[in-house]
C-alpha cells in the first residue's frame, strides 16, 4: 500500500498521506513521496487544483521523531542527517508554494509542528471543525524554526510567536480568526466542502491561475511601489494570452468561454 495515495477527480488531484499508524508523520519516505508528487503535478496540464489530506485520526504530526533519534547514532551526532532532513523538508514546502496549481490542505484531528507548517504552506485550507493546530516542538526542547517560516507568513507576528514559544494548540475557530485556515466544516462534510472549493479553482483558466499564484507570492514580499510595477507587468502578460482574450469576449457576448484547457 502506498504511503502517499493519489486519486484524480476531473481536474482535481487528491493526495492523501497514508501512514495513519504514524499520524502521517513526515518521515524520510513521506518527504520523498511528496517531493515526487509535486514534480509530477508540476507538468500535469490536466490538473487545475490539488487537495492534500491525511488518512486516519490526524492530518500530520510533523517530523518522525523516532527517525530523528536514529539519526543521532552517526559519528557526528546526527548533524549532517538533521541538516539534510530540514533541507529536504523545506524543499517540499517550496515545491508546494511554486507548484502552478493551487494546493488546498484538508486537515483534521491534529496538525502539529511540520504538519502545521504544511497547512500554512498550502495556498488554502479547509479543516474539520475541532482540528487542533500547534507548533509545539518547544515542549520537547526543539523550537519549530522551519515551521515558523510558513506560520509567520500566514498569521500576525505576535500570535505566531505566542504559538511558537508556548507550544499551545489552537482550534479551528481561532485558526480562522488568525488566517491559518479559510474555513471549518463538520468532519462529515469535509471532503465535499474541500472538493467544491477545489473544483471551483480548477474550473478557471489554468494559465491565468498559474501566473496569478506566482505573482501573489512574489509581490507579497515587495515594497508597495515595486509590487505595483511588477504586477502591472504580470497583468500585461496575462492579457496577451489567447484564452484571456476569449474570456473577455465571452463575457461581453454573455456566453461561456471556449478555452483551450
Amino acid at each position: 500500500m502506498a504511503i502517499l495515495e493519489r486519486h484524480d477527480t476531473g481536474r482535481v488531484a487528491h493526495l492523501r498521506m497514508n501512514t495513519p499508524e504514524k499520524l502521517n508523520a513526515l518521515s524520510d519516505a513521506m518527504l520523498e513521496e511528496l517531493r515526487q508528487a509535486m514534480e509530477t503535478l508540476r507538468d500535469d496540464d490536466g490538473i487545475g487544483a490539488v487537495i492534500l489530506s491525511g488518512e486516519g485520526k490526524a492530518f500530520c504530526a510533523g517530523h518522525d521523531l523516532k527517525e530523528m533519534q536514529a539519526g543521532r547514532q552517526a559519528e557526528d551526532g546526527g548533524a549532517a542527517y538533521f541538516a539534510d532532513l530540514f533541507k529536504r523538508c523545506s524543499a517540499v514546502m517550496r515545491a508546494i508554494r511554486t507548484l502552478p496549481q493551487p494546493v488546498i490542505a484538508m486537515p483534521h484531528g491534529i496538525a502539529t509542528a511540520a504538519g502545521c507548517q504544511l497547512v500554512a504552506t498550502c495556498d488554502m485550507a479547509v479543516a474539520a471543525t475541532g482540528t487542533r493546530f500547534g507548533v509545539n516542538g518547544v515542549n520537547i526542547g526543539l523550537f519549530c524554526s522551519t515551521p515558523m517560516v510558513a506560520l509567520s507568513r500566514n498569521i500576525t507576528r505576535k500570535q505566531a510567536f505566542e504559538m511558537l514559544t508556548t507550544g499551545q494548540f489552537i482550534e479551528t475557530d481561532r485558526a480562522i480568526d488568525l488566517g491559518l485556515i479559510n474555513r471549518a466544516v463538520p468532519h462529515d462534510q469535509l471532503q465535499d466542502a474541500t472538493m467544491e472549493l477545489a473544483e471551483t479553482v480548477a474550473s478557471k483558466l489554468s494559465a491565468a491561475v498559474k501566473i496569478g499564484k506566482e505573482a501573489f507570492y512574489n509581490q507579497i514580499e515587495m515594497p508597495v511601489d515595486e509590487a505595483y510595477a511588477y504586477t502591472g507587468d504580470v497583468m500585461v502578460q496575462n492579457m496577451m494570452l489567447r484564452d484571456t482574450e476569449e474570456g473577455i469576449r465571452a463575457f461581453i457576448e454573455k456566453r461561456p468561454p471556449d478555452w483551450a484547457q
